[in-house]
């Protein structure tokens, strides 16, 4: 009686939060509900995430968790299921737990098929053990925020110890991250692994900084076929024979056009094509996730990559809009791999692009900007002529700027503007075929403000061929 009573409390207290959050103008209310009701009730995550009928889908890893998240979450509501789901990324357990109450009855009943959440990698041990996912999708594991997750290997071996607790779990895992790769000889968990071949885009070499140079096994340095970025590739170890495992799910003949990415897909009993609304190869890996994970639910092949065709980016996410009939594009960046294939994508837009890069320090953020320095910056002072200028700002701003400087970026083209809100007016004014936003996760909420107050979401007909 006891628990029921600060359940339906905390129930109440988190919806009032909620409302009073939207009232205020302040956002979705992702994290503080949460925080709250844990407060009153510890078990509350745990009581609500129970009743789910058909399982909880869990999604980790560095980089494309809330696109790959959402985009399964696209085909679980058009195969007709209720879901829980944290859209905006609000990935701790906090956040978890806000997604359940804004579903939740006030007597704390959840009326939902599927629950699909994205989670942090530092948060996924302690979620994992309170929702017992049916599956967990593991995207890649990038070098990210050492100053709060601290080195790779901690990271990793958190998600390992934590998967040596879920028995009853089934993985999908990126077959073209070793480190990824990994988990599923390690964990002896049932594994469908997705992952990429070779295309005509694939490279003989890496040059960023690269995670998985060893093999996780024995530690000797992996050989690789190919690249596709960073570590992602095909791989083989010299030493102990460990090597990218036989994708249950692959794409080939990746391509890109008209701000959509693609592949034929092969996968047990057929094969289709796969188009997704959004650029990059990074994306790719994205759709690839989400259809295997779909398909490991049983969801017809068919459904899923009519849903996958259909996805609306969440916020900063490639996300679209349209100033005074000029394409503009909002990008999240957090860590150099996701960086570089940000600027790889900005690279492969009509040019000249006006551009923006918004840097903070805030505990979200990641305090220590060093790794600016890791970003292969230098494409861009070696094809600065398809770049209008560049707007830096944000609480480093200037700092951004100074690497610019350093990677030969022409210094004419580097503008440093510490009121956020003319950065951003600054941009979409300039002359460019397109301008191109990247922010930092703290920097992005103002900039998508800002952003809102003066132009349209647009949709995917409007977006400039991709070359």
């Amino acid at each position: 009686m006891f628990f029921r009573l600060r359940l339906i409390l905390a129930i109440l207290m988190a919806k009032a939060i909620i409302w009073l959050v939207r009232f205020a103008g302040r956002g979705k209310g992702s994290s503080l509900p949460g925080m709250v009701s844990l407060k009153i009730c510890p078990g509350i995550l745990a009581h609500l995430a129970g009743q789910v009928r058909r399982g909880v889908v869990m999604v980790t890893g560095t980089n494309g968790k809330t696109t790959t998240n959402n985009m399964i979450a696209r085909a679980v509501r058009e195969a007709g299921y209720r879901v829980v789901v944290n859209t905006e990324g609000a990935n701790l357990i906090t956040g978890v737990t806000t997604a359940f109450l804004k579903a939740a009855s006030p007597v704390g009943r959840v009326d939902c098929d599927y629950a699909l959440l994205e989670v942090d990698e530092a948060s996924f041990p302690r979620i994992s053990q309170q929702v017992c996912p049916r599956v967990v999708v593991v995207t890649n594991f990038f070098r990210d925020q050492l100053d709060r997750y601290g080195e790779l290997d901690k990271t990793i071996s958190l998600i390992e110890d934590a998967l040596a607790g879920l028995p009853g779990t089934r993985l999908v895992l990126n077959a073209d991250d070793p480190l990824v790769a990994r988990l599923g000889a390690i964990t002896g968990r049932e594994v469908t692994f997705y992952g990429l071949g070779e295309h005509s885009g694939v490279s003989s070499h890496s040059t960023a900084a690269r995670e998985g140079r060893f093999c996780p096994g024995c530690g000797r340095e992996l050989e690789y076929a190919y690249y596709h970025y960073s570590q992602l590739g095909s791989y083989r170890c010299p030493g102990c024979g460990f090597s990218r495992p036989a994708a249950g799910v692959e794409g080939s003949h990746a391509f890109s056009s008209g701000g959509t990415t693609g592949c034929l897909l092969a996968y047990p009993g057929g094969s289709r094509e796969l188009v997704i609304p959004v650029p990059g190869l990074y994306n790719l890996y994205n759709g690839l996730a989400a259809f295997t994970a779909a398909l490991t639910l049983g969801l017809d092949p068919d459904r899923i990559i009519h849903a996958l065709g259909g996805y609306t980016p969440a916020t900063g996410r490639m996300e679209r809009y349209r100033y005074r009939g000029r394409p503009v594009l909002l990008n999240l960046v957090k860590n150099p791999t996701g960086f570089n294939e940000g600027l790889h994508t900005l690279l492969t837009l009509p040019g000249p692009v006006d551009v923006l890069i918004a840097i903070n320090d805030n505990a979200a953020d990641g305090r220590d900007i060093s790794w600016l320095w890791d970003v292969d910056f230098e494409m861009l002072g070696e094809q600065h002529h398809r770049v209008n200028q560049v707007f830096c700002t944000g609480q480093r701003g200037a700092e951004m700027a100074v690497r610019l400087k350093y990677a030969g970026f022409p210094l004419a083209k580097i503008h440093v503007q510490e009121k956020m809100h003319r950065a951003v007016r600054d941009v979409l004014a300039g002359n460019g075929s397109i301008a191109y936003l990247l922010t930092t996760y703290t920097a992005l909420w103002p900039v998508e403000r800002i952003l809102r107050s003066c132009a349209r979401r647009d949709g995917l007909e409007n977006l400039p061929s991709v070359s």
